[in-house]
């Protein structure tokens, strides 16, 4: 295993293992695991495992993996049960979630690879949804469903 693999490999089971709010504190733990790396180089290997931060009962925000289901109480199992509304407007879409949510429910939805959606722009409670000209909102919907299943409870 080459050492970036490596580097991934470590950083993923850090934060599925543990609660980790920082940056520094996600470089302390790799280096305790014999992982030497500088706060640019995690930055971008962060971003490139879409790795997201959500709102935490007692840290405040924390890091989580794309498309895993945290097993902490205070960490919501079913990241769609933070999706509060879902309208379009022409060629975009807006989801609306709780407080500090959007930018983990932004992540799959940029991983679909799908070709209605062109991509997002994630604020703190909302996800803008930018559709090709000629989106299908019905296909949309049902790819969104696909990813976060309890949106059909809010259409």
């Amino acid at each position: 295993m080459n050492q970036k693999t490596q580097r991934f490999a470590t950083i993923r089971k850090i934060i599925r293992n543990e609660l980790i709010s920082s940056q520094e504190e996600l470089i302390a733990r790799l280096r305790e695991c014999g992982v030497e790396i500088t706060q640019s180089t995690l930055s971008r290997d962060l971003k490139f495992m879409n790795v997201a931060k959500v709102p935490h009962k007692d840290k405040g925000y924390i890091y989580v993996l794309p498309n895993t289901v945290q097993h902490d109480a205070n960490v919501s199992s079913n990241i769609s049960d933070n999706i509060t509304s879902l309208t379009f407007s022409g060629n975009l879409g807006v989801l609306k979630t709780k407080s500090g949510y959007a930018s983990a429910i932004s992540v799959p939805i940029d991983n679909l690879d799908s070709p209605d959606i062109l991509g997002t722009i994630a604020g703190d409670n909302t996800v803008l949804l930018i559709l090709r000209e000629d989106a299908n909102r019905g296909q949309i919907i049902e790819s969104l469903v696909r990813i976060f299943p309890m949106i059909n409870n809010i259409l």
